[in-house]
């Protein structure tokens, strides 16, 4: 996707000067410009709007609002149900408890997410086989994934994790492991705006799971939704949020409705309110203007970095589209001339915030000690995680922010005719 021709390239042309190739110059001078924060929640006027209404209606846990918010994201993203909880692990851990796995099934997670993609499969009383990444695009290959297969035996599902926002090769992941797209949960906790192919994350496998969280695509603070074609899975889930229970409190105190309800299978607490819900559905009305945003600022910081030494830039999609959710660069200590967490405390001393995205679950003592990892290590995660780092990105985020953060790392770089070959 070329967003260039929509979005044209405006930042200053001094950050070019100094260099006949077009490159960034090295410069010894500070960078005088203020705090660059890593990320910023976005809360449109409508939003707070809609939250004092609700605040006002004397109504505010899960109820109509909720309902709407569901209605309206399954549309977005083109699925048939969606159902609001609290977080996205949340949704993970139901979604999970929808395939009803025996207790024990190992289900494939990439070493390389967020914690609370492991958690999930724990909490659904199943097992995590960690798989490795290919260090290009910090997802599992249709090789890494094959392989961990062969090393630890067939899974009954997979979690496809869609990092910082790009597409994951979801069909060739689990051909890969021999499974159905049934047997498949995306964690979409970044792709919110994520297309694979011709079609939006959201309606390709089983289950679907978004987060809310504060410096996500689509802020609210905290929450979280399953979208699925599949109307039973979208009825467990919604009876799950709640304790398992047959009716919420909304139904139960309607005219007409009864104060009975039963619990006829296991659940959790985990239900949306219909306060994020309200703010929810106002959210979502600026997400198509905050992803061109976001596409905007992806293609200045690529036309700014790419003659950094020691960089390397993500990837562009070559099919579908990148919802970046995340701009994560690698830095090669060697061609660059710092080390990542020294490039950190140097962009922290500019006030330039930046972040780690993530840290292996391999390398943390719990999932070592509950997760199965494949003989053979990984190999690929290990090499690329010493130099991730994730730079500043959000709608408001402003060009001479960008400038700010391109000049800073240009600064810290080792002079492209001394960096090594």
């Amino acid at each position: 996707m070329d967003v260039s021709r929509s979005f044209p390239d405006r930042l200053p042309d001094r950050l070019f000067e100094g260099r006949r190739d077009g490159g960034p110059a090295r410069r010894e001078e500070p960078v005088p410009d203020g705090p660059v924060p890593f990320a910023r929640t976005e809360i449109s006027t409508e939003a707070r709007e809609a939250a004092q209404r609700v605040l006002a209606s004397g109504w505010v846990t899960t109820g109509p609002e909720t309902a709407l918010f569901e209605r309206e994201f399954a549309a977005y993203v083109g699925a048939a149900h969606a159902v609001g909880v609290s977080s996205c692990t949340a949704a993970l851990e139901l979604a999970l408890r929808a395939l009803r796995l025996p207790a024990g099934s190992r289900v494939l997670v990439p070493t390389l997410t967020f914690c609370g993609t492991a958690h999930a499969v724990l909490h659904a009383g199943l097992l995590p086989v960690l798989v490795d990444v290919d260090p290009r695009t910090g997802m599992p290959s249709a090789l890494t994934t094959a392989r961990a297969v062969t090393r630890t035996g067939r899974p009954a599902a997979m979690v496809v994790v869609h990092l910082a926002g790009a597409p994951a090769p979801l069909e060739e992941l689990a051909t890969a492991a021999s499974l159905p797209l049934d047997l498949v949960v995306e964690d979409a906790a970044h792709a919110l705006g994520t297309y694979v192919g011709e079609k939006p994350v959201g309606s390709l496998s089983r289950a679907t799971c978004f987060s809310f969280y504060a410096t996500k695509n689509l802020p609210i603070g905290e929450g979280g939704m399953v979208t699925t074609d599949d109307p039973e899975l979208a009825a467990h889930v919604h009876r799950a949020r709640l304790h398992g229970m047959s009716a919420d409190a909304w139904r139960r105190y309607q005219p007409g409705g009864g104060w009975r309800y039963t619990v006829d299978e296991a659940g959790i607490k985990a239900n949306m309110t219909d306060l994020q819900a309200a703010i929810g559905r106002m959210q979502l009305r600026h997400l198509p203007e905050w992803q061109r945003r976001r596409e905007a600022i992806a293609t200045l910081y690529t036309a700014r970095l790419r003659h950094v030494p020691g960089l390397r830039l993500p990837l562009e999609p070559a099919e579908g589209r990148h919802a970046w959710h995340l701009y994560a660069v690698r830095v090669l200590e060697e061609r660059f001339g710092l080390a990542r967490d020294e490039l950190i405390d140097r962009l922290a001393a500019r006030e330039i915030g930046t972040s780690v995205h993530f840290v292996p679950l391999h390398r943390m003592p719990y999932f070592r000690r509950t997760a199965l990892s494949p003989a053979g290590g990984f190999p690929g995660a290990d090499a690329l995680f010493p130099g991730l780092l994730s730079l500043p990105m959000h709608p408001g985020l402003t060009e001479r922010q960008v400038d700010t953060v391109c000049r800073a790392l240009a600064q810290a770089a080792r002079p492209a005719e001394e960096a090594p070959r």
